[in-house]
């Protein structure tokens, strides 16, 4: 189809890919169809609600490229998802008694917008594939065209998602600071939490990325600068048990013989677990308007923190989160290339009218390609088989456990 024009949105948590994305995606329209009129939706889908949208006029075109400097999205994100009405009447974002997808419907019809293109996670984009098969009923033509954006690296079928690197660089730079904590107090524990709701690829690529900066160190042992005190003792991930006094037993001589302990820990790691205990004593369970547990209230580092210390008889302990840290830097280079590479498929796929979400297929050999919404989900296990994952419990010494059911 002939498009004319084209709106985009960021949603979701912000990752160290959005910035990049829109810069990417206004360079190849200029490039490629200069003509295609371009509006972006301020603050994800609450703008789209609220028909509150930025003009990309010649002047923003010209200066896009800038936007790789910086984190965070030039357009703002929100957490809102359309089919959740009792949210968004009570966030004042739709009248009561309307439907929030025929809100937006009837927005995108009012803008005239042929194509839109959705930078977000699998909530994100599955809304925005709804949407258009709303819009399908009634008669309305609308190509949805995303790109898959989450640290996490857990959307079925994308076999890497937009910022994923980057937050692990950014991860492992934030712990290369925190970890000089070990030598304010003897014996000490200390756990770096990672973001990772359902996947623990984040947390294992974060301890890669680290122990490959422990690489670039010249140490001095004379004064205690090893290797052994900054490295990482443990990694823990959702998709495997974890055996708290095995590696208490584990731990309590790395401590005795290194004088500190570091464990990586998926922020999903055993929460389960948690909820679990939590409701067995009364206690309400907190949750996003996507249903999820809020992970940050529960504070799974705190909980394995407290079993740990005493177990393995640590004077102190501290407890550092990485990811807000990691999720707001600029892209890097590796991850732009990527960006890069997905923007020019799905302005492709835009001018074609071939709706999907862009990225790399792991079902067609990691080929670039608009992959189907229907077969587009969240909660991807990260895939602890994986060599290099292996070899890294190995390096540190640390069994590999079993896989836990639910995964």
């Amino acid at each position: 189809m002939a498009i004319k024009k084209v709106a985009l949105l960021t949603a979701g948590g912000i990752a160290p890919c959005l910035s990049s994305a829109v810069a990417a995606l206004l360079a190849e329209y200029s490039k490629v169809a200069p003509e295609v009129e371009i509006i972006a939706y301020r603050n994800g889908y609450q703008g789209l609600l609220s028909g509150d949208s930025i003009p990309i006029t010649p002047e923003i075109r010209a200066k896009a490229h800038l936007l790789h400097n910086f984190g965070g999205s030039p357009i703002g994100n929100s957490r809102v998802k359309l089919t959740n009405v009792k949210d968004c009447v009570a966030r004042g974002l739709v009248p009561a008694g309307s439907d929030p997808q025929q809100v937006a419907a009837a927005q995108l019809i009012a803008d005239g917008v042929d194509v839109l293109h959705t930078i977000g996670g699998d909530d994100t984009n599955t809304a925005a594939a709804e949407l258009a098969s709303y819009l399908a009923q009634n008669n309305y033509d609308l190509a949805v065209v995303g790109l898959p954006k989450t640290i996490d690296n857990d959307i079925y079928p994308i076999t890497q998602s937009l910022g994923a690197w980057t937050a692990a660089d950014e991860g492992a730079r934030h712990f290369s600071n925190i970890v000089s904590e070990h030598t304010s107090n003897s014996r000490m524990l200390i756990v770096h939490e990672v973001m990772g709701r359902h996947s623990g690829w984040l947390t294992a690529a974060t301890a890669v990325s680290y122990r490959l900066l422990l690489d670039g160190i010249t140490w001095i042992p004379e004064f205690g600068l090893t290797r052994d005190h900054r490295d990482v003792h443990a990694i823990y991930v959702p998709e495997l048990e974890i055996d708290l006094a095995a590696e208490a037993t584990r731990l309590s001589k790395v401590l005795d013989e290194v004088g500190n302990v570091n464990i990586f820990l998926s922020e999903g790691a055993g929460v389960d677990a948690i909820v679990e205990k939590m409701r067995s004593n009364g206690e309400e369970i907190p949750v996003d308007p996507f249903g999820h547990v809020k992970i940050d209230k529960i504070n799974p580092g705190e909980w394995f923190s407290k079993q740990f210390a005493p177990m393995i008889k640590a004077e102190k302990v501290l407890v550092q989160k990485s990811g807000y840290f990691a999720r707001s830097a600029p892209a890097n280079a590796v991850d732009q290339k990527l960006i890069q590479d997905c923007a020019v498929v799905a302005v492709r796929c835009a001018l074609d009218g071939i709706s999907g979400l862009v990225g790399q297929d792991q079902d067609q050999g990691n080929v670039i390609r608009a992959c189907e919404f229907q077969r587009v989900a969240g909660g991807k296990p990260f895939d602890t088989e994986q060599v290099w994952f292996e070899q890294l419990l190995t390096q540190i010494n640390q069994p590999k456990g079993k896989p836990v059911s639910a995964h």
